[in-house]
């Protein structure tokens, strides 16, 4: 073999040890740090706009205002991101996905933690933005619950998210009735449920939502309520899904 032969062939196993380095890290990247980092930038996202939407609700809106601005930012972002990370944006979500086999266990924990940290990215950009007045007369956007209604909040925390997850596990995970829809399916559940119970908790269904303005306006009445009853919601669905309505890969029982 002469010694261009040679060199020719150094160069190419080189190369080739090199592309296949490369390709390995783009891959990690891919799988592990990319999603993350959308769930973070995501959140952030979608936690600002909607405690902007709470503290900059003037005038006879009522709900409506609420309801449309995060509607329409998880429909967005959804569609948006959904292909990177799954576009989760609330700790409910990503339990629900995990135990219905949407993900994997070592992106759960890192999921979380990043939905945390982008909500209270998102809380203190809108802490930042608006007058002092306007951010301490709707506390920041935070949830706030009457007392003698603690019981009743946190069951409809229960029932919004077990309908919220159910139309993201329904619409996006479950292969028989996955749909292009998705994304619209979520942002107008989402609409609905703050249309349906706004005034009974508020309609949280995220806890990111909840924690990052508690953390920004140093809130924290009754904030167990937000964690718990998502939380309660997100295994309701898993029982659903998992007995009766996943499909064959899914189910546990009657394959």
């Amino acid at each position: 073999m002469s010694g261009d032969e040679i060199k020719h062939e150094v160069f190419t196993i080189t190369e080739a040890t090199e592309g296949r380095n490369t390709s390995k890290k783009r891959c990690i990247f891919e799988k592990y740090v990319q999603p993350c980092l959308t769930e973070l930038f995501g959140t952030s996202l979608f936690v600002f706009v909607g405690c902007a939407s709470v503290i900059g609700n003037v005038g006879t809106l009522g709900v409506i205002q609420p309801a449309v601005a995060h509607g329409l930012a998880l429909g967005v972002l959804i569609m948006l991101f959904g292909q990177i990370s799954g576009g989760h944006f609330n700790p409910a979500v990503s339990l629900m996905a995990f135990l219905c086999g949407g993900m994997e266990l070592p992106l759960l924990v890192p999921y979380i933690v990043a939905q945390m940290v982008g909500g209270m990215a998102g809380a203190g950009l809108t802490k930042a933005i608006y007058p002092t007045d306007k951010y301490a007369a709707s506390l920041g956007g935070a949830f706030s619950v009457a007392p003698n209604a603690l019981a009743e909040s946190c069951l409809a925390e229960v029932v919004m998210t077990t309908f919220l997850t159910t139309v993201v596990c329904m619409g996006a995970i479950n292969a028989k009735t996955r749909s292009p829809w998705a994304a619209f399916c979520i942002g107008l559940t989402v609409t609905a449920n703050i249309f349906a119970g706004a005034t009974i908790s508020g309609a949280c269904m995220n806890p990111a939502r909840a924690f990052g303005p508690a953390v920004a306006a140093n809130h924290w009445s009754n904030h167990w309520i937000y964690w718990v009853g998502p939380i309660c919601g997100a295994l309701v669905t898993v029982s659903f899904i998992r007995l009766m309505f996943g499909d064959q890969k899914t189910r546990l029982v009657l394959k």
